[in-house]
């Protein structure tokens, strides 16, 4: 649905005044029309000497399916900061059209806490997702086209790993044969779509270092296995020149800005149950180093987004978190089985345990709906308070950075603890990647183990033997629970994690297993959001 803006919004400044803001030359930037900007990745090299800023991450507790607001509290968070006078920045994903036409809506936040122009960037914005695309699908295309000329590299066509991808949800796309109609129409073969967000392209966008990395990382794609068993990369069917021409300009920061004027970069677009779920390690390495603190966010909960950001993108780009915000809302208690110990107060309980794993103290963020009764809130507060940890209502939605004051002022006290704290990963990139996956299991999830079906030890063995399992695992699996079956609400006990597959995104530098029924390309519900949208004359 349409997002709506406030009718007493201040207008959006110019995106040159945003960027002179950020000492960035307003004759430098890229402009997209009035109020939308990409920022040259060159930028960040030029700065390269310069200190960098402090990098606040915002995750949550289990959500419930509509979602708790990180992206809300991100943006009310930045302005509560800059409203105190700190040079502040935020950096969020690129909405996919999905999700926004299915059933969550858009991804730039509501009330008074948004970024704007919401419907630009909701929409096409400035074509990355079309970028990843069209790169995506120039390697499927260039793949089979391997194929229908003579085959020289012996592919196996039974085990091509590489799929296409569309920027929608379409279940039927899942699982299709493609080829069919005769010798002139290519070679038949299953193959099936992923939502652009699962791509590994673009998840090689938001981890690249620069232009150049992402070339080489692209190139580095495994898209096939031959009848022999081996590897096939992007460039052994001389894709990976091409591919890095269509991702020229999807490289370099696009700059925003939120409702009261606080600047940001809202680039890269990965899920969190099916990728890493963070923007642009480009633009937040740029941000930390244009502004004195950056705050992002990490989809779904802690043990999906944060925990990504942390073991993936922390490794890759070099970057130590000073805070971490838990975004907690009073429907997702009771969603997860209300004011109990074992409960919804329990989920949240883990979330916290969760990030201290990590070495850091979070905050929680009580994100206010419009029905929440103070007393619900109150019972929150409390028991956060018990678990040692400062719980703070958040108003942004309803009164914008002025309704985060106590937040960005308890944020600001975390980031002064978590100086004397170490930040720590939870295993080594040289363990066993069963090792990983169960570490994750065990400590993150709770779970009693992990259990592998007859593919996911085939693939397991097929990694192994070509090196690998030294790369970090970013797991696929339901954000509507801690295990892998989103009707284990609360927090439970007494499951197993099964892995059903394992994917090497090689490009990218991460194993995927698959876990539980989750699917990469995602379907629209009886009612989806696109039916509700409407043109006023």
């Amino acid at each position: 649905m349409p997002v709506t803006t406030p009718q007493n919004a201040p207008p959006p400044r110019r995106i040159q005044a945003v960027a002179a803001e950020l000492g960035l030359d307003p004759d430098a930037i890229l402009p997209h029309g009035h109020y939308i900007a990409k920022i040259p990745a060159d930028e960040l090299n030029a700065r390269h000497a310069q200190p960098d800023g402090q990098l606040v991450l915002v995750t949550a507790m289990t959500p419930t399916p509509q979602g708790e607001g990180k992206t809300t509290t991100t943006i009310g968070l930045a302005d509560a900061l800059r409203q105190v006078g700190k040079r502040t920045m935020f950096c969020v994903r690129e909405p996919s059209l999905g999700p926004y036409f299915g059933i969550k809506g858009g991804g730039t936040g509501a009330g008074k806490a948004q970024v704007v122009p919401a419907e630009d960037i909701n929409l096409h914005f400035v074509g990355d997702m079309y970028s990843v695309t069209k790169a995506n699908n120039l390697l499927a295309a260039l793949l089979d086209n391997h194929l229908q000329h003579g085959n020289e590299l012996g592919i196996d066509p039974r085990r091509i790993k590489l799929r296409r991808v569309i920027d929608l949800n379409d279940r039927a796309l899942r699982d299709i044969i493609i080829g069919l109609g005769g010798v002139m129409h290519g070679v038949p073969r299953p193959d099936g779509f992923n939502i652009t967000p699962a791509s590994e392209v673009m998840a090689i966008l938001c981890l690249a270092r620069d232009f150049g990395d992402l070339g080489r990382r692209m190139s580095q794609m495994v898209v096939a296995y031959t009848y022999k068993g081996q590897p096939v990369r992007a460039h052994d069917v001389e894709a990976a020149g091409a591919m890095q021409v269509l991702m020229r300009d999807a490289i370099h920061p696009n700059l925003v800005q939120s409702l009261e004027g606080t600047p940001a970069f809202v680039h890269g677009g990965p899920f969190a149950n099916i990728a890493q779920g963070t923007n642009t390690a480009v633009s937040t390495r740029l941000a930390l180093k244009l502004a004195d603190i950056v705050v992002t966010e990490a989809g779904f909960a802690t043990d999906l987004g944060a925990e990504k950001f942390f073991h993936i993108k922390c490794r890759v780009a070099g970057l130590k978190p000073s805070a971490v915000v838990i975004v907690a809302t009073a429907k997702a208690v009771a969603y997860h089985g209300g004011f109990t110990p074992a409960g919804g107060l329990g989920n949240l309980a883990k979330h916290i345990d969760n990030i201290r794993r990590f070495g850091l103290e979070p905050v929680v963020a009580l994100n206010r709906f419009a029905d929440d009764t103070p007393a619900d809130l109150q019972r929150i507060a409390r028991f956060c308070s018990r678990q040692g940890v400062p719980a703070v209502v958040a108003d942004h939605y309803l009164r914008g950075g002025a309704g985060a004051a106590d937040l960005a002022k308890a944020v600001l006290q975390s980031i002064d603890t978590n100086r004397r704290r170490k930040f720590r990963f939870l295993y080594a990139l040289q363990d066993p990647l069963e090792t990983k996956i169960n570490t994750l299991a065990r400590d993150l999830y709770g779970a009693d183990g992990v259990d592998y079906n007859r593919t996911a030890e085939t693939d397991l063995d097929l990694l192994n033997r070509h090196g690998f399992d030294k790369l970090p695992v970013c797991i696929a699996k339901t954000p509507l629970s801690l295990s892998d079956n989103p009707k284990l609400q609360g927090r439970p006990r007494g499951f197993r994690i099964t892995v059903n597959e394992l994917r090497v995104c090689a490009g990218a530098g991460f194993v995927v297993p698959i876990c539980g029924n989750i699917v990469t390309m995602p379907g629209l519900p009886k009612v989806p959001a696109a039916a509700r949208f409407k043109l006023v004359e």
